[in-house]
């Protein structure tokens, strides 16, 4: 008689990576894979935080050192299945003044749709550790309570502006700048007065891939830590599906056909030269290392966690060990 496969529930993004994983051409050796509907970019890391909707999740990388400071109920697998440079999302109304990142001190700024979502925190460590504009020097205006609950430093100074549009706020002008997760209103409806703070943000981010190593990660693949505890060899049969989930989106996305870009090829060409042929690698290895080392150093200088996590912390123990599948 077969051996009776382990269910679990996955609440992962619909991405090209995962395609394959979700659509069943990969299987995760001993486990039946269910894929719950995924509401949106938002509404997924509240319910991951709730930890009842699924097994394995995908959460806001920094929300997620913040709770695991605070002994967060679960662990999580290095499968970093969103990154995005974030030099492009901050936005300003151009009648504020800010013609420079110095010139965002003093002023009010909404991170939208809270202070803690990925891109905030990155943007913020962008601006603090390489601009010299320090978080606490900004009044920060969100639309939410928090995910993750966080005292705080007492000069950070967070409203919540309740029952009002940040989108409409920035342009009104009652905030002078914007970061936001995806483009505001005020930019797909071309309004004049509503710009990038750094229109050359694209410049800009290959000159810090260049520097750093870094292709910032947004998100961690959580997983619940008495499911590890009970059947530990769950973490790598899960991080070989995910891993032979992304190899397969690689080969497939090499067809120009697939993609409907006129430059496809050639774009694809230039991003393999600078970010390498992995770009989304998992595990571990030492560019992730440095990655997260980055996250967790702008999670505990923005006061969302009393001490600085250890890279190693954030992980299944199973998790430090895996290696890639031979290809």
């Amino acid at each position: 008689m077969a051996k009776t496969k382990l269910k679990l529930r996955l609440l992962i993004g619909e991405y090209e990576i995962t395609r394959a994983l979700r659509e069943g051409e990969v299987k995760a050796e001993g486990l039946d894979l269910e894929f719950p509907h995924y509401p949106g970019h938002t509404d997924i890391h509240w319910q991951v935080a709730e930890n009842e909707v699924a097994d394995v999740g995908e959460f806001n990388a920094p929300a997620y050192v913040a709770a695991t400071s605070q002994g967060f109920g679960l662990t999580a697998l290095p499968v970093f299945l969103h990154r995005r440079f974030r030099h492009g999302f901050i936005f300003v109304n151009t009648h504020a003044g800010v013609r420079e990142a110095k010139d965002l001190i003093g002023k009010r700024v909404a991170s939208q749709p809270i202070f803690q979502p990925a891109a905030s925190v990155w943007i913020r460590g962008l601006l603090e550790n390489e601009y010299e504009v320090p978080h606490r020097s900004i009044t920060w205006v969100t639309e939410q309570p928090e995910i993750i609950k966080f005292k705080g430093h007492p000069d950070l100074r967070i409203e919540i502006a309740a029952g009002k549009s940040i989108d409409d706020m920035l342009i009104s002008g009652e905030v002078a700048a914007l970061i936001a997760p995806n483009e505001p209103r005020g930019m797909r409806e071309r309004l004049p007065h509503i710009a990038h703070l750094w229109p050359d943000y694209r410049e800009r981010e290959v000159e810090y891939f260049k520097r750093t190593g870094i292709f910032p990660i947004m998100h961690v693949t959580t997983i619940r830590k008495e499911l590890v505890e009970a059947e530990p060899w769950v973490v790598h049969s899960l991080m070989d599906a995910f891993e032979r989930s992304k190899r397969i989106a690689y080969r497939r996305l090499v067809n120009p056909r697939v993609v409907p870009l006129a430059w496809y090829r050639s774009y694809l060409a230039d991003e393999r030269a600078l970010l390498g042929p992995d770009p989304w690698q998992y595990g571990l290895t030492p560019a992730n290392r440095k990655n997260l080392e980055t996250i967790t150093g702008y999670v505990h200088q923005q006061t969302m966690s009393e001490r600085r996590v250890a890279v190693e912390e954030l992980f299944a123990k199973e998790a430090l060990s895996w290696k890639e599948p031979e290809k």
